[in-house]
């Protein structure tokens, strides 16, 4: 497929990303001189005060991908409405891009990665009723097995594990419902589940993190992380309060196949925990383990294995006013699988100044074994490294999106036995693009 023809669809694919985040705001909305949004409260609702602080209420700052948590002190990106009862809010991240990946096996693409989020919520029975939908038109957007990312893995497409490619996202990411009451003073419990969600294992998901935000890329540590976002059959219950989080789940732990437009259900055999703690309001940190029945297809291509895998992250916010926000993410993962065991490491920074100018960075060391990265006759665990860096420059607000144009460097790096197969121990990547999301309502 020419880069042409996949240009045309990223174009496309950015403007429906554009009028779907734009539509449900547009009569909700109105803008001053400086383009600050404002929300227009119903004529018996209350002042702009008070609607803001409903909004913080309904959809907490510190709630992230599925019942995951991010620090309190957090810019809020998204639209919010009210429909009667219900609190509505709209969230997503679109890109337009081109990448190219030097060496061996580097590849170019014009593409759009991107996913957009709704979500409603309102009192019920002493608690409170939620429904979440998240969805991506990467199955359209990005081409082939995934986009050029050296050093990715996951997943399989054409017969074949995915190598030095990022995997597009499933049409359907989330479509899952939640409930959460008090328990006694501060205590509270909490149940979440779907056909599409994310069990209690690992960080809140790269997409939602604030520290990955303006980056493109999925981080290459993914699959050793995080990867379990998209989770076709999940049920999660937690208990928490202002400090602590404990919860459990059950779920399906197949990874996705590459028919992105459906709904892969399987028996729900997998089950994970999670702990969390916030020291204070900059500060999340969070440990978790889970055993996937089945996650992914076995080297030797006869059947499926089990995975058992581990995480521990620590993730700060520091925001010295409302334009001027730090966001910084460090993680770690472990992956037990077929007689292997591997590690990950995450280190991600984004710091956004005045609202407009965005730098991000992103350094990771990871373990992959000779199958994941399609090197034949080893079975050697190979330790690889990844070194991003990049700027986005956003624009003035319009209709409570912030439309931004940026581009990145970064250094894909192996070690001595993949040299020649790599063309060379450093490779060079670079990423061009056009962002779309929603504009941040501060804290």
């Amino acid at each position: 497929m020419s880069v042409r023809r996949v240009g045309h669809r990223a174009v496309a694919a950015f403007s429906i990303s554009f009028l779907l985040l734009a539509s449900p705001s547009a009569s909700a909305q109105s803008h001053d001189p400086a383009g600050q949004v404002h929300q227009h409260p119903a004529p018996s609702s209350q002042p702009d005060h008070a609607q803001h602080a409903m909004d913080h209420e309904a959809f907490p700052t510190r709630e992230a991908s599925g019942t995951s948590w991010v620090p309190e002190a957090s810019p809020m990106y998204g639209i919010h409405q009210a429909a009667g009862t219900w609190q509505l809010m709209w969230h997503g991240n679109a890109f337009a891009q081109f990448l190219y990946e030097s060496g061996e096996r580097g590849n170019e693409q014009a593409g759009s990665i991107n996913w957009m989020m709704a979500m409603a919520r309102r009192p019920l029975g002493g608690g409170r009723f939620g429904l979440r939908g998240m969805f991506s038109l990467e199955p359209l957007t990005i081409p082939g097995c995934g986009y050029p990312d050296l050093l990715a893995t996951g997943e399989v497409c054409d017969g074949e594990a995915i190598h030095d490619r990022q995997h597009p996202h499933d049409l359907f990411m989330e479509l899952a419902a939640e409930y959460d009451r008090p328990l006694g003073g501060a205590l509270r419990w909490q149940v979440y589940g779907g056909l599409a969600g994310e069990p209690a294992l690992g960080p809140a998901a790269y997409p939602h993190r604030l520290s990955a935000m303006p980056n493109p890329l999925a981080p290459i540590s993914h699959h050793w992380l995080d990867a379990t976002h998209i989770t076709f059959g999940v049920v999660t219950a937690g208990v928490y309060n202002s400090r602590w989080k404990a919860e459990g789940s059950l779920f399906n732990g197949r990874e996705p196949d590459e028919h992105r437009w459906d709904i892969d259900l399987a028996a729900i055999d997998s089950f994970s925990g999670r702990l969390w703690f916030a020291p204070s309001s900059a500060l999340v940190l969070q440990v978790s383990a889970g055993h996937l029945t089945d996650a992914e297809p076995s080297h030797d291509a006869a059947g499926r294995v089990d995975v058992n895998r581990v995480t521990a992250s620590a993730t700060s916010h520091r925001q010295s006013g409302p334009d001027r926000v730090w966001a910084n993410t460090i993680a770690w993962g472990l992956n037990s699988e077929d007689g292997e065991t591997s590690n990950a490491l995450l280190l991600e920074s984004t710091l956004t100044l005045n609202a407009r100018d965005s730098w991000f960075g992103r350094f990771e060391v990871a373990g992959k074994s000779a199958h994941d990265l399609d090197v034949h006759d080893s079975g050697d665990i190979f330790t690889v490294a990844k070194l991003q860096g990049g700027y986005v420059r956003y624009l003035k607000p319009w209709r409570g999106l912030n439309p931004g144009f940026g581009g990145g460097l970064s250094l894909g790096i192996v070690p001595d036995g993949l040299e020649a197969i790599y063309g060379g121990r450093v490779n060079i990547g670079i990423a061009l693009f056009a962002t779309l999301r929603p504009w941040s309502r501060g804290m």
